[in-house]
């Protein structure tokens, strides 16, 4: 009976009145409904389609110097999967470093006038492939490809079979297509909700302070916590809300499997709504207008993002930023959605990345809760 009271007090008084007020302020603001609905599905989308390991199309250039059936082989094995497209064949090697240096070609191949005699000698005939290695990540990966397929085209000049001593075979989990969106929208998700979160939160709180509403409600019968409480709550809803409009743009538009608890997922994101409500609250005490908010929030969230996992994995980060990245609440909320979307597990399975992500939600809500209590005292 007690409990009842309670609920039919809160929502009869003061509370309901307040939370029905910042509500409808909220719904008001076009600016801010803006903010939670457009750039997440514009970023993720963006993040979706332009984050990718994958190597398509590089700009080959050719100098054949052996003009011989087997050479062309070469070079229709080397552009067949789309990993290159044949761009120009320069006359020289002087134009084809000139073509890489001005940035006109990705990779140069240039294949001896003496690679057919020396197949057909039974020898090892070597080509030269020249590869841009300005953007190291792509230059690995191209290198990969390339010498997969000359080992394959290699193989195929065997003229008897012979045995493979050792044969393996690998089975992809979780992601049997290795698409690689599915590994890149999770991550984007997390950071879509911190960008969202901590942003509309900072500006709607800072905004009370530079309108004059704030001293106003002051003025009311309302105590602190009532105020405070009824400004969370709706920015609570609605990123919930925007949590659901992310999930529902990765699974349409990029087909992101959903196999685990849906309950789970919720639970999991309310937990870091907090997280990012706290960080939102914290830079609204120390920020004194809505300019110097925004600027402020980039040297929260670029760190967090760039230590989360979410576009890059940890496993390849320098051990003391490694250690860092425990710190960093994104990391936990990242790896839990990726186990739930692609994984499928439960929260046996996650229990310690959602209990630490519980207690530093705990810490800064309580910490940011101070700090406005204090603000408004």
């Amino acid at each position: 009976m007690r409990i009842g009271a309670f609920v039919e007090d809160l929502t009869r008084g003061r509370l309901f009145s307040l939370v029905l007020k910042e509500s409808r302020q909220i719904l008001r603001d076009k600016q801010q409904l803006f903010l939670l609905t457009f750039p997440p599905i514009i970023q993720i989308c963006l993040y979706g389609f332009a984050l990718s390991p994958d190597v398509q199309d590089l700009r080959l250039g050719i100098i054949d110097e052996c003009k011989s059936y087997k050479s062309r082989e070469l070079a229709s094995a080397l552009i067949e999967n789309r990993v290159f497209k044949v761009a120009r064949s320069p006359n020289d090697r002087s134009a084809l470093m000139m073509s890489i240096e001005r940035g006109r070609l990705d990779a140069g191949l240039v294949v001896q006038s003496d690679f057919d005699r020396v197949i057909s000698q039974g020898k090892t005939a070597k080509v030269q492939l020249i590869v841009d290695a300005v953007d190291a990540n792509t230059a690995g990966i191209t290198q990969g490809y390339a010498r997969q397929m000359v080992e394959v085209y290699g193989r195929k000049l065997l003229k008897a079979p012979y045995m493979v001593p050792v044969i393996s075979q690998v089975t992809y989990a979780y992601n049997p297509g290795l698409i690689s969106s599915w590994f890149f929208v999770p991550g984007v998700l997390g950071v879509v909700l911190t960008l969202t979160g901590t942003l509309v939160s900072s500006v709607t709180l800072v905004k009370e302070k530079d309108s004059g509403t704030l001293e106003q409600l002051l003025m009311t019968p309302a105590a602190a916590w009532e105020i405070l409480l009824a400004k969370l709550i709706p920015l609570f809803v609605l990123l919930n809300a925007n949590v659901l409009v992310a999930l529902a743009v990765g699974n349409i538009v990029f087909d992101l499997p959903f196999r685990g608890s849906f309950f789970t997922y919720m639970i999991v994101s309310a937990i870091y709504i907090f997280v990012v409500i706290s960080m939102g609250m914290i830079l609204a005490t120390i920020s004194k207008n809505q300019r110097q908010a925004i600027l402020t929030s980039f040297f929260l969230n670029v760190p967090l993002i760039q230590l989360s996992g979410a576009l890059s994995p940890i496993e390849s980060m320098p051990d003391f930023f490694r250690w860092l990245t425990c710190l960093n609440p994104l990391r936990y909320y990242i790896q839990c959605i990726r186990n739930i979307l692609l994984r499928g597990v439960g929260i046996e399975v996650m229990w310690s990345d959602i209990l630490v992500l519980a207690c530093i939600a705990i810490l800064l809500l309580s910490f940011s809760t101070a700090r406005f209590r204090k603000q408004l005292n």
